[in-house]
């Protein structure tokens, strides 16, 4: 038996634009304009260089291309959010939107880039076009570092104002906390708590501030989990419970947190919604599955991410496209978690 190796298959030659110009009998030039939008070619010649192109199974050089172009189409899309599953939605929004449009996003992690300045950095080494802020805390003065940077920059999940530096696409925050405020003084709900991430993320500062205005003295016990995890979130539910055991509704800053204090009820022997009802904000797949079956707001964030790319897709084609600020409306999902 032979102890030689295996030969690997060959990989077959890559094409070219050569390749194909000589195919279609035209320039290479003539092949480069056919693949640049905009760029002026003959709708003869055109037909020619993609009837070859096709035919060739070429593909076009993207590196070469933004040489000439000084366009990568790089995205870049930057969260701190990676390990929430509530996540895992925009993530796959942004990239099968951004690659539709023949774009390709660029991830950036700020989990533990406390500044942002690895973040920035590697996208300026990168180049992009663009970049889309999915997070509601980013680092302080990240968005306007990329500003700064001369990148068209769109924010969405953050807090819409005068004071933001790039335009927001967000959810009306405050508004989601009123709902699930009124929804728990309609069913009777009387000893209130709100349990959520990080003191600074305004997502939660507004949600709370808008569950307050309508708990009012019904509001007993704020706490914040620190972060936006399933461990957090139970932890956090088990320190509400040990300071005040009579609570009977508890709103919680998103869905992770609230499943993960479901599941510290259930390790006490507390029965939701009979002994207490819990809310969730988000309504991600998760919630609606029959083991928690939860009640929470529902933010559209397919509309909000389809806004930000078709907002920041105009920018880049036209710099004095800045687009405006826009506040999305949610609602309230009702299911078995709240009495």
């Amino acid at each position: 038996m032979s102890s030689r190796p295996p030969v690997s298959p060959r990989h077959p030659p890559r094409i070219t634009a050569r390749d194909v110009a000589e195919a279609a009998g035209v320039s290479i030039s003539a092949v480069s304009r056919t693949f640049t939008e905009g760029a002026s070619v003959s709708a003869k010649t055109r037909d020619r260089v993609l009837e070859a192109a096709a035919a060739l199974g070429y593909r076009p050089n993207h590196l070469a291309r933004s040489l000439m172009t000084g366009r990568t189409e790089l995205i870049g899309l930057v969260s701190n959010h990676f390990g929430n599953p509530a996540f895992m939605e925009v993530f796959d929004l942004f990239t099968r939107e951004l690659q539709a449009r023949g774009l390709r996003p660029l991830l950036a992690n700020l989990g533990e880039d406390e500044d942002g300045t690895s973040a920035l950095d590697m996208l300026r080494q990168y180049n992009v076009d663009a970049v889309v802020i999915a997070t509601s805390a980013p680092p302080a003065g990240f968005a306007a570092s990329c500003r700064a940077a001369g990148l068209p920059v769109m924010h969405v999940f953050g807090r819409a104002g005068r004071s933001s530096p790039v335009p927001v696409a967000t959810v009306d925050n405050v508004a989601g906390g009123r709902l699930v405020g009124e929804a728990m003084r309609r069913r009777g709900l009387r000893r209130l708590a709100f349990l959520g991430g990080s003191a600074h993320d305004a997502s939660t500062v507004d949600r709370q501030k808008g569950f307050a205005e309508v708990a009012g003295k019904l509001l007993r016990e704020t706490i914040h989990a620190g972060d936006y995890t399933h461990e957090h979130g139970r932890l956090a539910m088990h320190t509400l419970l040990d300071r005040d055991d009579t609570l009977d509704g508890v709103f919680c800053g998103d869905d992770v947190l609230a499943l993960g204090a479901m599941d510290a009820c259930r390790e006490r022997g507390v029965a939701i919604p009979s002994d207490v009802s819990i809310v969730g904000f988000d309504d991600m797949p998760l919630a609606a599955w029959a083991s928690y079956s939860l009640t929470t707001v529902r933010q559209p964030i397919r509309e909000m991410v389809l806004y930000a790319i078709e907002r920041i897709v105009a920018w880049m084609d036209d710099p004095a496209a800045v687009p405006r600020n826009k506040l999305f409306p949610c609602e309230l999902v009702r299911r078995e978690s709240l009495r």
